[in-house]
């Protein structure tokens, strides 16, 4: 059968989009395109591969959240923790750079 897939981040990465300009933080990585044809095919613009890595991202400064392919993000160098009303359901705290999970279920 077919390979794994291994993810390029982790959970409480601080990443950035490439294409979007947005920061944010990884909260679950699919190891494949885990959405619906009909949300991929409004992708038309970037059509990133469905084989590879997605990320599940708490965006910073806002109350949303991104499904992001591994092809559009790159470690964010600054080190600095985002602001989002949800971080504290995820991570207990902000180390080095990373946040660090609670011990909490995760919702889904």
């Amino acid at each position: 059968m077919g390979e794994t897939n291994i993810a390029r981040f982790n959970v409480g990465q601080v990443v950035q989009h490439s294409l979007f300009d947005y920061v944010g933080v990884i909260v679950d990585v699919d190891a494949e395109f885990s959405g619906t044809d009909e949300w991929y095919d409004r992708m038309a613009r970037t059509r990133p591969p469905k084989d590879l890595p997605w990320y599940h991202v708490l965006v910073d400064e806002s109350s949303s959240y991104a499904y992001a392919a591994e092809t559009s993000l790159e470690a964010d160098p600054s080190g600095h923790p985002i602001a989002h009303p949800l971080l504290t359901s995820f991570f207990s705290a902000f180390e080095d750079g990373r946040y660090v999970r609670n011990d909490q279920p995760w919702p889904r």
